[in-house]
């Protein structure tokens, strides 16, 4: 399957200008006609043969621009998904600006957490998909929408989703909802997610930025757990087996990046991948797109049976 893409933008409310605006990039399964139009625009038509589509938003870590998704999303449009991938610079912690998924930290303090979103960025790209134009206008099912994270990206989704009501399936990689001691929780604190949905919980065995991270969070390092397991033991409910946290085998934290940015976000603090990355990246996007063809399409679980016995995978576990 042909995949084209087309850009679009959102506005982000309370944000002020310029740093009000987010970047989109849709990536769809297209149909070439050979038309003039296509010669002299670039704009394919989507393929409409298995439309309405179910969306996914990819949303990313800090400073991780779309393009180290843009793989995904293509392998995502090629199996019948229109992906969306998006830029956001705005405000990060101390002033600065960049590439964010969108943290208000006032959503996430004790009196706060639970009463709404912790993220403006995703409601905003949702509601401007609402009114996009081109070859995707009148094909998207909106009301089957996939959130798949990275990092803070993933943070700020498993706090969230529960807010978008479109939203029936939740990915995040190399993510957790372990919570700062300066935003005035108890140290350990684990936040449970605000996640009404199927959650599939992936990371790498080598994630370096995660361990680099860990002191936010007030523990005494010798009694430390890995925060993105206690995320998927304490966080998440029971789902008679819905839920599904799944390791891969010698990757690290920027596993489902590529290419990884050495000149932004915190690839310096990783450890190395000790599997191809090829291959990690290979067994996410079957694991993924069959766990988000089940929840969004009604599919059966055979194919995500199959991905899930990856070599390259190392645990699984189901909630």
């Amino acid at each position: 399957m042909s995949v084209r893409s087309v850009w679009w933008a959102a506005t982000i409310p309370g944000a002020v200008a310029p740093f009000d605006t987010a970047h989109l990039r849709v990536f769809y399964p297209s149909l070439s006609t050979g038309s003039d139009s296509e010669r002299l625009s670039g704009v394919f038509p989507a393929d409409p043969s298995l439309a309405p589509y179910p969306v996914v938003v990819l949303v990313s870590g800090v400073n991780v621009g779309q393009e180290a998704y843009r793989w995904l999303a293509v392998e995502l449009a090629s199996r019948g998904f229109v992906a969306v991938t998006y830029d956001w610079v705005g405000e990060l912690f101390g002033g600065l600006r960049g590439i964010t998924p969108g943290v208000e930290l006032a959503a996430a303090r004790p009196d706060a957490y639970g009463t709404r979103a912790t993220t403006p960025s995703v409601p905003a790209v949702l509601s401007a998909l609402t009114e996009v134009s081109g070859p995707v206008a009148g094909l998207l099912d909106l009301e089957n929408v996939g959130l798949v994270g990275h990092s803070a990206g993933g943070t700020v989704i498993l706090q969230s989703a529960r807010f978008f009501p479109t939203v029936k399936a939740v990915a995040a990689y190399g993510t957790h909802t372990m919570v700062a001691t300066m935003l005035g929780w108890p140290a350990g604190t684990v936040l449970p997610a605000q996640v009404d949905c199927p959650v599939l919980l992936m990371n790498g065995e080598n994630d370096g930025v995660i361990n680099g991270s860990a002191d936010r969070y007030g523990e005494d390092a010798s009694s430390r757990r890995d925060p993105i397991s206690r995320t998927f033991d304490e966080a998440l409910p029971r789902r008679n087996g819905e839920n599904l946290q799944v390791t891969f085998g010698g990757a690290n934290h920027f596993g489902i990046a590529h290419p990884v940015d050495p000149t932004a976000a915190r690839a310096f603090l990783d450890e190395e991948a000790t599997t191809d990355p090829a291959a990690t990246r290979a067994a996410l996007a079957d694991v993924t797109a069959a766990f988000l063809d089940i929840h969004l399409r009604g599919a059966s679980g055979d194919a995500l049976d199959k991905a899930l016995q990856n070599p390259d995978i190392a645990g699984i576990r189901r909630r």
